[in-house]
């Protein structure tokens, strides 16, 4: 699980900028969204223009030097802060993983070079590498040991070059470093808006109707949408050789692409990644941006209660107050962001919040200070 994230001199992010996901609150309701002390489910609110989509641009930029996952370097252009002096983005994340907290830090010049990497497990620095000050690693890995350090190229990851050409020792450490890969390499970035882009997990983009088909889950969808207030029945046909998904208007079939509304297509596209998220531990950690630009507000909390039943942690940035309510999360799941920090319901007020209180009648009220 991703514990705490801090980014700075990225995009919009000139000073540190911190997520913190284990400041929680002894709540005891809605208890399912925090596990091991860390919030799993979680909103963020904002107005237009704070960078809560660079936030998650920061949060994935992990992938690009880890993985082999899907990228996309074109949302990654003006990589630095405009305003900042300085020459690297610094990034900093901290995880669960395997019950043990496992620290990684970078610093990038842009997207593709790396000039500084440092990685503990539990205060156990296993891995430090200041480019800056010469071309040789601290590589502290039992079954590392010949493992050559002199590394000059800036584009290479050194945790990916360790686990791509060592066989470690079994033990508690390497398995954890081993699982940390695991979980980056399951991270899920997606939005529908600007283009359908995604981020981590698969490689290449698929056929949405195509993909359902082959999953086998026409039906199961049938019954998504009609669950989502879509009343529909769907049939499979051929078009241009291709299996495809149709309406079925009593016999007569309409091409699904063809008739689907935009917020249809929206849900196509949420479903086409639900699948894989419902697959046992196929997706480690779920970022949607703007996960309900064309949903009606009631379809919006089916949508975060489906996501809950997975078990995924997950963060969704929206601007739809109708789901800010304690029957869904709770104050220290809903996020606050603004330019220059972050911060829940639960931290941006003096006063004590309660299960009965109206939360999204207090924040149209002013009641919370994120500032």
């Amino acid at each position: 699980m991703l514990r705490k994230f801090k980014v700075s001199n990225f995009r919009g992010f000139e000073k540190d900028f911190e997520l913190d996901l284990t400041d929680v609150n002894g709540y005891d309701y809605n208890t399912q969204s925090i596990k091991n002390g860390i919030i799993n489910n979680a909103l963020i609110y904002g107005p237009n223009g704070v960078g809560k989509s660079n936030l998650a641009l920061a949060i994935f930029d992990i992938i690009e030097h880890l993985t082999d996952t899907q990228k996309n370097e074109s949302v990654y252009k003006n990589y630095l802060n405009a305003y900042s002096h300085s020459d690297v983005a610094e990034f900093y994340y901290e995880f669960l993983i395997n019950s043990k907290i496992v620290v990684y830090e970078y610093k990038k010049t842009d997207y593709k070079k790396i000039v500084y990497e440092r990685f503990q497990i539990d205060d156990n620095e296993l891995v430090f590498f200041d480019r800056t000050k010469g071309t040789n690693a601290a590589i502290r890995f039992r079954g590392a040991e010949t493992l050559k350090t002199d590394i000059d190229n800036q584009e290479l990851s050194i945790l990916k070059y360790v686990k791509n050409n060592t066989e470690l020792d079994h033990n508690d450490v390497n398995d954890t470093f081993i699982s940390f890969f695991t979980f980056i390499e399951r991270m899920l970035y997606f939005r529908s808006l600007r283009g359908n882009t995604y981020l981590g997990l698969d490689v290449g983009t698929q056929n949405t109707l195509e993909d359902i088909i082959m999953k086998g889950n026409v039906q199961d969808f049938e019954a998504f949408l009609n669950t989502a207030g879509i009343a529909c029945k769907l049939s499979i046909v051929k078009d241009l050789d291709k299996n495809t998904i149709a309406f079925d208007f009593n016999g007569k079939r309409l091409s699904f692409n063809e008739v689907a509304s935009t917020g249809t297509q929206a849900l196509t596209l949420f479903y086409f990644w639900f699948q894989r998220i419902q697959e046992n531990a196929k997706v480690s950690f779920l970022f949607i941006d703007e996960f309900d630009a064309f949903y009606h507000h009631s379809l919006s909390a089916l949508i975060v209660k489906k996501l809950k039943e997975t078990g995924v942690q997950f963060i969704l940035t929206t601007h739809n107050t109708s789901i800010m309510s304690n029957d869904l999360l709770r104050p220290d799941c809903y996020f606050l962001m603004t330019e220059k920090q972050i911060c829940s319901l639960s931290k941006s007020t003096s006063k004590e919040l309660r299960e009965s209180h109206n939360i999204e009648k207090m924040y149209k009220a002013g009641s919370f200070d994120a500032k």
